[in-house]
């Protein structure tokens, strides 16, 4: 039996919809100490590896290892019809092999919906030597985005031993956006070679807005046309990390 119980639902539905950017349908490794995700986008050019403990959770128990595979799109429309302060509990029924979910707040709500085939994939931690490793506030890099997609659909980041810069040219426009090391934005830089990649603007922006409700603090590490890694900070000890292809330009 697996069941999980979060006092505000906020914090259920933020973690869902950081894993709807990418997927639509989730397979879950769940234990006793914890949950977790990892998982490619159809496209396969990201990649999300997600764990919450039992700790993040008010009750949580897992009588044994299991995988739960359900549709993301489906729970998070169930979910956004929580309140803040409303609670949730997640109920995974083997035997009818259904998903129970129970909100209660002024009145209560039950619904059922469906598990899927669990898939057997194993995606595998990307093995990338980084070398550029920086600590920003989620907020800064979200806006840097959205100055970036004025103009183009992708971005160049570059970085060197005291700044972070976000380049990004269209046919008409460009634009340039350069966070300096020890900012209220850009809070720590390190560099062990200076570097610059080009990414989709649309994913990145579909990760940082979605991340940003679950932390204010985000770490970015990347080498030149090399896959980044984003690692957002969590309040409940969770970890929530993306990897993102790089866009390969020709000359």
């Amino acid at each position: 039996m697996f069941k999980l119980k979060v006092a505000d639902a906020k914090l259920l539905r933020d973690m869902i919809t950081s894993i709807s950017i990418l997927v639509d349908e989730a397979t879950f490794k769940i234990d006793p100490d914890s949950i977790k995700l990892r998982a490619m986008d159809p496209s396969r050019v990201a990649m999300i590896d997600f764990e919450w403990p039992k700790t993040a959770f008010e009750e949580y128990s897992a009588s044994e290892p299991t995988k739960m595979c359900i549709n993301i799109t489906e729970l998070l429309k169930l979910l956004k019809r929580a309140g803040k302060d409303e609670a949730v509990e997640l109920l995974l029924d083997e035997k009818t092999g259904k998903l129970q979910i129970k909100i209660t707040g002024k009145y209560q709500r039950n619904f059922t919906m469906p598990t899927l085939e669990a898939t057997e994939e194993e995606v595998p931690t990307p093995k990338i030597t980084f070398n550029i490793y920086a600590k920003a506030t989620t907020q800064g890099l979200s806006q840097a985005i959205e100055d970036a997609q004025l103009v183009s659909d992708h971005v160049k980041i570059e970085a060197d031993t005291e700044k972070l810069v976000f380049n990004a040219s269209g046919d008409l426009m460009g634009a340039t956006i350069t966070l300096q090391k020890g900012s209220d934005t850009l809070l720590d830089l390190e560099t062990k070679e200076p570097s610059k990649a080009t990414f989709s603007l649309s994913y990145l922006s579909e990760i940082i807005k979605a991340a940003s409700a679950t932390s204010d603090i985000a770490t970015l590490e990347f080498s030149s046309d090399m896959p980044i890694k984003l690692d957002f900070q969590q309040t409940k000890e969770g970890k929530l990390t993306f990897y993102l292809a790089p866009r390969i330009e020709t000359e």
